[in-house]
């Protein structure tokens, strides 16, 4: 059996620009009707979405038929989180709230098999490995991995130029929103402040060769970002775009006029 190949993380080393979406409903049924949508990615929210690695694993299984590539954000960066989901068949992940090049180093070695890292060898039990059906799996298991690592606080920021050269850091996503409350302007991304900011981060990241990402749901701000050398962004998220379609659905009907005299119900 041939080891599963990273496409995102290839994409990502080709330079070709990626466009994703959130995903926070924690539903493989949710998650396969948007792996249909067109989107390049789909990054599987466990930070601010509930999801834990038994609904990742029925998520990535809904995907997997499909022309686009799994993200998962974890909830923090606890090295036996990260193994369950390697173990399951995650090869993406995006760990939030990365202040420090020792942060990041510690998040490279969860990530790898020994001597380069610490993950823990259990393939018989994992996915990725195809229960041992995969041949050859510890000679190519580390190489398929990509870390994107999300810079989205001052600390971060003043710390970039050193994470940006840790080795086996494939790319920094900038957040945008906590960004924004850690400068000072909570529920504000789109402040002349953060988006300077954002594009400053961008054009580092390009500059150290590493890919960069960020999120914005605001065209505008998505040409800005891509100019500054964004390769990849998330432009929503999928609980967003059902409220929002159901918002627009009930009052589209609602204000569509009172019933004429005599109608019927």
């Amino acid at each position: 059996m041939l080891m599963p190949e990273n496409r995102f993380k290839r994409a990502l080393a080709a330079r070709e620009f990626q466009v994703g979406v959130f995903l926070g409903l924690i539903d493989p049924y949710c998650a396969e009707i948007m792996a249909g949508t067109g989107f390049d990615w789909l990054m599987i929210d466990g930070e601010h979405g509930a999801n834990d690695p038994r609904s990742v694993l029925a998520q990535l299984q809904a995907v997997a038929p499909y022309p686009v590539s799994a993200v998962v954000r974890t909830v923090d960066h606890d090295a036996a989180r990260i193994k369950q989901y390697l173990d399951v068949g995650v090869q993406s992940l995006l760990v939030p709230m990365v202040e420090s090049a020792e942060q990041a180093s510690a998040l490279v070695r969860a990530m790898r098999y020994p001597p380069e890292g610490i993950r823990g060898v259990g393939t018989a039990l994992a996915r990725a490995a195809r229960w041992n059906g995969v041949e050859g799996y510890f000679t190519r298991a580390d190489e398929e991995m990509c870390l994107i690592v999300q810079v989205e606080s001052r600390a971060g920021l003043a710390a970039l130029d050193d994470i940006l050269a840790v080795k086996g850091v494939d790319g920094v996503f900038i957040g945008p929103s906590d960004l924004a409350a850690s400068l000072g302007h909570l529920g504000n991304p789109g402040h002349p402040e953060v988006k300077t900011a954002v594009a400053d981060a961008l054009a580092r990241i390009v500059a150290a060769g590493r890919a960069a990402g960020v999120f914005s749901a605001d065209p505008a701000a998505v040409q800005a970002y891509r100019e500054a050398g964004a390769g990849f962004i998330a432009v929503g998220v999928d609980t967003l775009l059902l409220r929002n379609a159901a918002v627009q659905l009930a009052q589209r009907f609602k204000t569509a006029g009172t019933p004429r005299a005599g109608a019927a119900y």
